[in-house]
């Protein structure tokens, strides 16, 4: 079994740790320091945010600035349009903006949430008869087009 570990810079790591569990999310204590916090999102899925000088220490390269440029859109899933709609909302109280409009295509339903660092992950809902059969066969059984 692998997991999946997404590494995001982070200007205040207090800040988004308090962010990441509005959204429901835990954190591994065995994992989080003054560095970083180890965000669990299910039992393969980790995002270890970190401030920003540590992130550094892992790359060559220099770290982008998320509130001007987008490095990676991280698309989340979740159970039902209502479940979307209620990670949205407890991401914007607590400081998440939403930085583009609804997108409905039918089969899937997604709305985008940018952390106070600039960080854009994207919840979305899909039918499961559009994921078994690809979005195409799904629309054209209901009588649209994707």
């Amino acid at each position: 079994m692998s997991s999946i570990f997404v590494n995001l810079p982070t200007n205040d790591l207090d800040r988004a740790k308090s962010f990441y569990t509005s959204l429901g999310f835990g954190i591994n204590p065995l994992f989080t320091d003054e560095n970083a916090a180890c965000i669990v999102i299910d039992d393969n899925i980790y995002f270890m945010v970190l401030t920003k000088e540590y992130f550094a220490t892992f790359t060559d390269k220099a770290v982008a600035d998320t509130k001007t440029s987008a490095q990676a859109l991280i698309a989340i899933s979740r159970d039902s349009r209502e479940d979307v709609d209620k990670t949205l909302e407890a991401g914007l109280a607590a400081g998440g903006s939403e930085p583009r409009p609804v997108q409905d295509y039918g089969f899937m339903y997604n709305r985008d949430l940018e952390d106070p660092d600039g960080n854009i992950l994207e919840f979305l809902y899909m039918d499961p008869k559009a994921a078994e059969q690809g979005p195409e066969a799904y629309m054209a059984e209901q009588g649209a087009s994707a």
